[in-house]
């Protein structure tokens, strides 16, 4: 009657099949989840949690719990309001008469609803098996008073109803009529007549009425609360659900259809319990609203007390909800049901039916928009254990019940679907960053996959362009407690690109039982955790290193994401330090270093790989055309205390972009020096390396006019929009040395063979390192150790290796004395370009 008086026939059907369409929506993800496995108790929580993981699972139970305690709360004051109106001392009057005897007053009324809450309260403490007999008993009360009021329709005369209404301290009367069936009573009650609600005060309109109209459609999620009390909630859930809605659906629009051509909308608006004056039987109509309100209220008080004691169970908030997880004998939750009562009773304070209703209704929009979620999500995931029996929906269903329940959110009450968002939103943080994990499977990652799977294959290598160019790491770690320096310095250098630390173990897999590599996976993905990285890990079993690397290189990756610069150690005689037990992420904690990783080799103990072996990697690499870094004593450089001490001048970042070896052939515009200064650049970028400042070197000899230089050097920095100082360094004396061992001076006639050395991106010429002496190297390494202050870190160009490999070892030897002494240093060979002047 409230519903049909108000918004009018044609409004109050839109607003059921709008209700019932969310609610159908719903339906069908609650039958597919519920379809999918077995349920526990907890109901829509229950499902929820499992599908979408603890956060949102948890932060929906304590919604879904409070939106069934404030459904509890709304139907006792609902039935306190028809107890009031059938016994209650009528406004005005000091004494009653008749069967009006009951006192009507805010607290009396508060009186009334906690009795009628404890009545509840007993029975379900009681367990669920009195609880579904008391609700089937009452099934059966409901359906024999709408037997009666169908009848009555048809039956009852035309009469005219008095109604009292509350006038300040006194009451008025006015007369509402039953016309019987009347087309004129039809058209009139076609449209809306909006008008003051007379237990509130309040204006009424589409969206408050829709409001208190949603509240009794809210009952779909009784079912699924008791799935932990069903013996097959799987085959009860799908059949009891769908029934109850379709049953309500036309019995809701056979009412306000009867309603509408019988009733004036006087009598529809300002007597709430006009049924009883034009039933055959009025007595019976008042024992069916108690019983249905009553069914209500324990219905929602029984499915609050099973989601608490789930939450509780599941560890989810701790502490905080230990209590709930007491039971009964017989398993019943009765601290979980003392909790709810409790809460419930709290809620009956706010006094009025139709305050809260705005309220519950958004709370239940808000579960069921989640409900819709979840097994959106289950679909879209495409998992193959997504298999429910019930397979009568589809993704958009769940997508049409995710908006209709949004926009209606909003619609009914924007104030308390804002807060209610927000409320979601800080549980959602709070049990992201303080819950446990679970064991249950997350949604998320099944999402991720699926969707990392569809954009790899749409990331075409075929498509690349160098001004999308980002660097794609692969790292060598031999043993991490040695490097984990390293690990977070190309952390930095990768700018967003892939980053996969690469371990090679030396065994043979025809002689062991069973894989080696899995128990160590999850120590390494540990250890990418601590560390505050952003890596993959990638693992390989392989005879040699060089073997294994060669596999990592040809493997690592998928699709348009695969390395294309490989980073490794230095290879010289210096100890190895263990820096993972000093390191920040573990010092700061008391947690203990993984202990599966092998501790580091002692400084007499014979190294896995030789010199040979070593530079052959490099080889390997640049014939496979990835680019090459070979970082040495990373593991001193302390880049919190670098980077942060307040210092004048700011830390500085060295650039060499020339190949200090080939002093001959010194270009600043090659692929390499274009490369290393790539490197430096997207180093300076790292938000931990802003403060720091490039210092580009330009070694510049005598009568080579050093300022036409430095000017055609400053124009390419400009364009290529890298900020570094520039710096002239005047090596004569440095490539004295070496005109001196090569036994030819500056433009003359070129040694024998020098015509065999290819250009730019080729093999070196065979007899360039045995060309270069240890003095002119030492030499370049004193030049460069003279430059100051000193610097946080130096890049520096690296050689091809000779493509004679009986000369790996002097090659090696010469990049040690060339790096000797300078701190941390990176050397630099890229061979693919990198750089961009193009929009």
């Amino acid at each position: 009657g409230f519903v049909v008086g108000h918004a009018g026939l044609y409004q109050a059907l839109a607003m059921f099949a709008v209700a019932y369409f969310i609610i159908g929506m719903t339906v069908l993800s609650v039958c597919a989840i519920a379809t999918n496995g077995a349920l526990d108790a907890g109901g829509a929580y229950y499902m929820i949690s499992r599908a979408l993981g603890p956060e949102f699972g948890g932060s929906i139970g304590i919604m879904f719990f409070l939106a069934n305690v404030c459904g509890s709360a709304l139907y006792v004051l609902g039935l306190v309001e028809a107890v009031v109106d059938s016994f209650g001392i009528p406004p005005g009057q000091k004494v009653g008469t008749g069967v009006h005897v009951l006192p009507q007053s805010y607290w009396y009324e508060l009186l009334y609803g906690t009795v009628l809450l404890a009545l509840c309260l007993l029975v379900c403490l009681v367990g669920a098996s009195i609880y579904a007999k008391a609700t089937f008993l009452i099934f059966l009360i409901v359906a024999g008073v709408l037997g009666t009021i169908l009848v009555s329709f048809f039956a009852t005369r035309p009469l005219g109803v008095p109604i009292r209404l509350p006038y300040f301290n006194s009451s008025e009367t006015e007369n509402g009529s039953f016309t019987g069936f009347s087309l004129a009573t039809l058209r009139d009650n076609l449209g809306g007549g909006y008008a003051v609600d007379y237990t509130t005060g309040q204006m009424m309109s589409f969206s408050s009425v829709f409001a208190v109209m949603f509240n009794g459609c809210t009952g779909i999620m009784a079912g699924s609360n008791m799935s932990g009390d069903l013996k097959r909630p799987s085959y009860s859930i799908p059949r009891g659900t769908i029934s109850a809605v379709l049953f309500t659906y036309l019995v809701y629009n056979l009412l306000a259809f009867l309603m509408c051509a019988t009733c004036n909308r006087t009598l529809l608006q300002k007597d709430y319990g006009f049924l009883r004056d034009i039933s055959i039987f009025p007595p019976l109509v008042t024992v069916g609203i108690y019983a249905a309100t009553l069914s209500a209220a324990m219905s929602n008080l029984i499915g609050a007390s099973r989601i608490l004691y789930a939450l509780a169970r599941d560890d989810l908030f701790g502490r905080a909800l230990a209590l709930a997880k007491k039971t009964s004998a017989s398993g019943n939750p009765v601290m979980a049901v003392i909790i709810s009562w409790l809460v419930v009773q709290l809620v009956l304070f706010s006094g009025k039916l139709n305050t809260i209703a705005g309220v519950v209704t958004t709370f239940f929009l808000l579960v069921y928009a989640t409900v819709n979620l979840a097994c959106l999500a289950l679909e879209w995931a495409s998992a193959p254990n997504f298999r429910p029996t019930f397979r009568y929906f589809t993704w958009h269903t769940c997508l049409l019940g995710i908006a209709g329940c949004c926009v209606m959110m909003f619609l009914i009450s924007p104030v308390s679907a804002s807060a209610s968002l927000g409320f979601l939103l800080l549980l959602l943080l709070a049990l992201h960053y303080l819950s446990p994990s679970s064991t249950w499977g997350y949604i998320s990652q099944a999402l991720i996959f699926h969707q990392v799977r569809k954009y790899l294959l749409m990331l075409d290598v075929r498509k690349d362009h160098v001004k999308f160019w980002r660097p794609q790491m692969l790292l060598m770690v031999q043993n991490p407690r040695g490097s984990a320096r390293l690990i977070d310095f190309v952390n930095d250098l990768k700018k967003s690109g892939l980053y996969v630390l690469g371990h090679v173990e030396l065994q043979d897999l025809d002689m062991l039982p069973s894989d080696p590599l899995q128990p160590q996976q999850d120590s390494w993905l540990s250890l990418v955790d601590k560390l505050n990285v952003k890596a993959f890990v990638s693992l390989t079993l392989a005879p040699s290193v060089r073997h294994g690397v060669r596999q990592l290189l040809f493997t690592s990756g998928l699709g348009g994401m695969r390395p294309n610069t490989l980073v490794l150690g230095f290879y010289d005689d210096t100890a190895p330090q263990d820096g993972l037990a000093q390191h920040p992420a573990f010092t700061s904690t008391r947690e203990e270093v993984p202990l599966s990783f092998p501790p580091l080799r002692a400084p007499a103990a014979p190294k896995l790989l030789s010199a040979r072996e070593y530079v052959g990697i490099v080889a390997d690499a640049l014939k496979m055309l990835r680019n090459v870094l070979l970082a040495r004593q990373l593991e001193s450089l302390d880049k919190a205390w670098e980077l942060r001490r307040a210092a004048s001048p700011p830390p500085t970042i060295h650039v060499w972009p020339v190949n200090l070896l080939r002093p001959d052939s010194a270009r600043y515009a090659d692929t390499c020096s274009l490369f290393l200064l790539q490197m430096a650049c997207v180093l300076n970028m790292a938000r931990a390396w802003r403060r720091a400042r490039l210092r580009l070197f330009l070694c510049v000899e005598a009568g080579a006019m050093p300022h036409a230089q430095e000017e055609k050097l400053r124009q390419l920095l400009k364009d290529l929009r890298i900020q570094a100082q520039i710096q002239l360094v005047p090596w004569d004396t440095v490539t004295r040395l070496h005109w001196q061992t090569r036994r030819g001076p500056p433009g003359g006639p070129a040694p024998a063979g020098l015509e065999e050395e290819e250009e730019e991106g080729a093999v070196n010429f065979p007899a360039n390192t045995t060309q270069v002496s240890d003095e002119y190297v030492c030499a370049a390494n004193k030049l460069i150790l003279e430059q100051s202050p000193a610097p946080v870190v130096r890049f520096l160009y690296l050689p091809r290796p000779p493509a004679d490999t009986s000369l790996y070892p002097l090659y090696l030897h010469q990049l040690e004395l060339l790096t000797r002494g300078l701190g941390p240093t990176v050397l630099v060979h890229g061979v693919s370009a990198v750089t961009s002047t193009q929009l």
